[in-house]
């Protein structure tokens, strides 16, 4: 006996797409049973306006993610009820010409549903209620003008709602691949976004969008992370290379050679204390100070939890998302200064290393010159110099301190110090030597091999 409509239902199970798995089912009916089918459904063609128009109220009274498109567009949502109707009724009848037709236009409502946020149980429900209508249509028309045929529906009635579940499977297919497009272009939008403003290569007119798009003010005040880690993430990973304190909201980005990090700085969200608030350039009004900025960075810097072996470089605070480059470029500089075992560098409390690591020529070139003397001695002797001198530095001038740092005789650090005078024709108690001294071992440390 041939089966009024070939069943397929597609097993879907959210992303990846599966390949849809055929599901045969023996058809009851028989050619009387498909002629009584047939007669009945061409009356439904010939009142599809009056069909349409009940399946719309239907709809707006018992579908209220329905309700509101209807309000919205009552026209659209009608063309598109009557147009779906048009085609799976017309299936019924002839299945070879209308079945590819009736598949797309099912495709066509998922997509442009899927698109407008319509939930896909809404979409779902909206079919069968369509379904059952038909089916209703078929049986109320075939009891009024051949009632003896009633019995005969019986066969047909397994093929009828087979062909409606087939249809909510292509519906969930088309909806669900809808959804991760769109979700992947939401992804890839944010992504383009934080590089152009990481990159600086953000125009002025794309920043609200950009700010509404990000959830970022576009006048807020903000730094920038760069974060260095020995087991770089995956591009694109959704988990942040480190733990920032709580309260801080980073936007994540992954570059070439580090992890960026785009920190809004709320006032008293990172920081603690209600923020500090100065007089406006323009003398009028208020807005947060700069010292909030600064304070928030401070308690970010204390509260980081770094990997071991890791490398964070934290910027100034910049005013506006139109800066958020610069501060990108400070926080690659600010990484520069870490230290190659691992560390966090806050650029502003570094400012003589950001300086040397900036200019790396002038750097080493500085270094050879300073220290260049040293370069003769044995490594061993050159190494006791330079521990010694670093630790006095560090220690502020102090040689008591220098020597319970390096557990010598303070006098023992002074006699030290005078060789490395003697050896580079350098004065420490000179000013400006003493800034040449360190900015030339900063050098030396950072800007090795």
């Amino acid at each position: 006996m041939p089966q009024v409509v070939r069943s397929r239902v597609r097993a879907v199970h959210g992303p990846p797409p599966v390949a849809p798995v055929p599901r045969r089912f023996r058809s009851l009916a028989d050619r009387d049973a498909v002629a009584a089918l047939h007669r009945a459904a061409r009356v439904l063609i010939e009142a599809l306006p009056e069909l349409t128009d009940r399946l719309v109220e239907a709809l707006r009274e018992q579908e209220p993610a329905y309700r509101t498109a209807i309000e919205t567009d009552a026209a659209e949502i009608w063309q598109e009820v009557h147009h779906s109707l048009r085609h799976n009724v017309g299936s019924l009848i002839q299945p070879r010409e209308f079945r590819d037709a009736a598949h797309r236009t099912s495709r066509r409502i998922a997509e442009v549903r899927a698109a407008q946020g319509l939930p896909l149980d809404a979409v779902l429900h909206a079919f069968r209620m369509g379904g059952a209508m038909v089916w209703q249509g078929l049986v109320d028309e075939t009891a009024r003008r051949h009632p003896d045929d009633i019995r005969l529906l019986v066969h047909i009635a397994a093929d009828v709602w087979n062909f409606v579940d087939e249809h909510c499977g292509v519906v969930t297919d088309a909806y669900r691949q809808t959804e991760r497009r769109l979700a992947w272009r939401r992804e890839n939008r944010r992504r383009l976004m934080t590089a152009a403003l990481l990159d600086g290569t953000a125009r002025i007119a794309e920043l609200p969008d950009a700010a509404a798009v990000l959830g970022l003010p576009e006048h807020g005040r903000y730094a920038v992370l760069a974060v260095s880690t020995a087991r770089r993430a995956p591009h694109g990973a959704e988990h942040p290379p480190m733990a920032l304190p709580t309260g801080a909201d980073p936007l994540w980005h992954p570059g070439p050679d580090a992890e960026f990090a785009i920190l809004p700085l709320t006032p008293g969200a990172t920081a603690g204390p209600r923020a500090a608030l100065t007089a406006a350039p323009d003398g009028t009004g208020t807005r947060p100070g700069r010292a909030d900025g600064d304070a928030a960075l401070a308690a970010l810097a204390a509260g980081l939890s770094v990997p071991p072996g890791a490398r964070v470089g934290i910027s100034s605070v910049v005013d506006g998302l139109a800066a958020v480059g610069d501060a990108r470029r400070l926080a690659e500089t600010a990484l520069r200064a870490c230290p190659a075992g691992g560390g966090t560098v806050l650029l502003d409390e570094q400012l003589p290393a950001a300086l040397v690591v900036s200019s790396p020529g002038l750097g080493t070139a500085l270094a050879d010159r300073v220290l260049g003397p040293l370069d003769l001695l044995d490594p061993a002797d050159r190494g006791v110099l330079i521990d010694t001198l670093t630790a006095w530095l560090d220690s502020d001038g102090s040689a008591q301190r220098a020597g319970a740092r390096l557990y010598c005789h303070r006098n023992t650090v002074l006699n030290r110090l005078r060789r490395f005078e003697q050896l580079t024709g350098r004065c420490l108690t000179r000013p400006s030597d003493a800034v040449e001294v360190s900015l030339a071992l900063a050098a030396r440390r950072l800007l090795a091999g």
